[in-house]
């Protein structure tokens, strides 16, 4: 999906004569009335360029822009007012991430040469970002080799949550970021001893606290290796259950947030239907059912429901099939998915 840029403003006169603008350059604009109506765009959108009027009905362009950052960091923020307003204009930049603060009336050249330049500055992020994807799920895979018995299984739980997170409706930033933090959610059991990953019995009490001490490693890994919110909760708190008795701090319900609360279902998913040293794998129908009978205290009933309503039954997608994740929830639509447990 190409990256797309987006006009927000009340006044139908400027969006239109802004289309006019840009489809003169042979591009393409996204328009939206309000702040509400721009949102819903991010769910189905990858948005590079944002432009937004301030003054606006219900949600200020400030606002707006505010949540942006939670919800499409990257997405480039220029933000228009029809009169000079120093305090709103440094509340932007320095609380927004505005990149840019523009006066109505704008020239058309002026506001052309800012979108541009925002283009490009999305662009290469992005760039930048797909060579970091090939490190992190290098990571991953390495990680994997600790444990033979887990090879494919950070691809997996990625296509799972990532048929999850689509269905949700979650904006395409984030469910960017939920495959990075699928890729690495196990990240910290570089620290735990192949005796303990590969052993075919059931943990000693020891070792099973050993064991849990792979989130709070892993989420020291994510600090250091700078990553988003959203990957960082992902590997810290995808043990957490929604009755409150997982791990590592023992929250409940929403309190556990939402990426993951996804990923957990995603990651139990795939874990049944794996052969183990002390186990054959689940079949798909086997696996399903157990989802469903942990719905309300180990997973959100809410995400296992669409978990089962999106997730086919059949075979788990082979590491060919999967190459090249960049094109991994397409790959997971495709491809029939199957399951297999998690040790304790």
């Amino acid at each position: 999906m190409a990256a797309e840029i987006l006009f927000v403003d009340d006044d139908k006169l400027i969006l239109r004569c802004s289309t006019d603008l840009f489809r003169s350059r042979g591009i393409e604009l996204l328009t939206a009335s309000n702040a509400a109506e721009a949102l819903e765009l991010f769910k189905s959108h990858e948005i590079a360029v944002v432009v937004s009027d301030n003054q606006m009905p219900g949600m200020t362009g400030l606002e707006f822009l505010s949540k942006l950052r939670h919800v499409s960091p990257d997405t480039v923020k220029v933000l228009i007012s029809a009169y000079v307003d120093l305090p709103t204009a440094l509340a932007a930049i320095n609380g927004s991430e505005v990149y840019r603060y523009l006066l109505k009336p704008w020239k058309n050249e002026e506001i052309l040469e800012v979108v541009q330049e925002g283009l490009k500055r999305y662009r290469t992020i992005h760039n930048i970002r797909r060579e970091d994807e090939a490190v992190l799920r290098s990571l991953a895979q390495t990680i994997e080799l600790k444990d033979p018995n887990t090879k494919g299984h950070c691809d997996r739980v990625a296509v799972y949550a990532l048929l999850i997170a689509d269905a949700m409706g979650v904006a395409k930033e984030t469910q960017r970021q939920i495959k990075y933090g699928s890729w690495l959610h196990d990240c910290g059991k570089i620290g735990v001893s192949e005796f303990i990953l590969n052993g075919t019995g059931r943990l000693s009490d020891d070792e099973f606290e050993t064991m849990k001490m792979h989130t709070s490693w892993g989420a020291d890994v994510a600090e250091k290796a700078d990553l988003s919110e959203v990957a960082k909760n992902i590997i810290q708190y995808h043990h957490e259950k929604y009755d409150g008795t997982g791990y590592p701090e023992g929250m409940k319900g929403e309190e556990i947030p939402m990426e993951a609360r996804i990923v957990s279902v995603a990651d139990i998913y795939d874990a049944l239907t794996m052969d183990r040293p002390y186990r054959t794998g689940y079949t798909s129908c086997q696996a399903k059912e157990m989802i469903r009978e942990m719905s309300g205290e180990a997973l959100d009933p809410e995400i296992v429901e669409v978990f089962l309503t999106v997730v086919p039954d059949g075979r788990v997608p082979s590491s060919d099939e999967l190459q090249g994740c960049g094109a991994l929830l397409s790959a997971g639509k495709k491809a029939a998915l199957c399951l297999r447990t998690v040790r304790r």
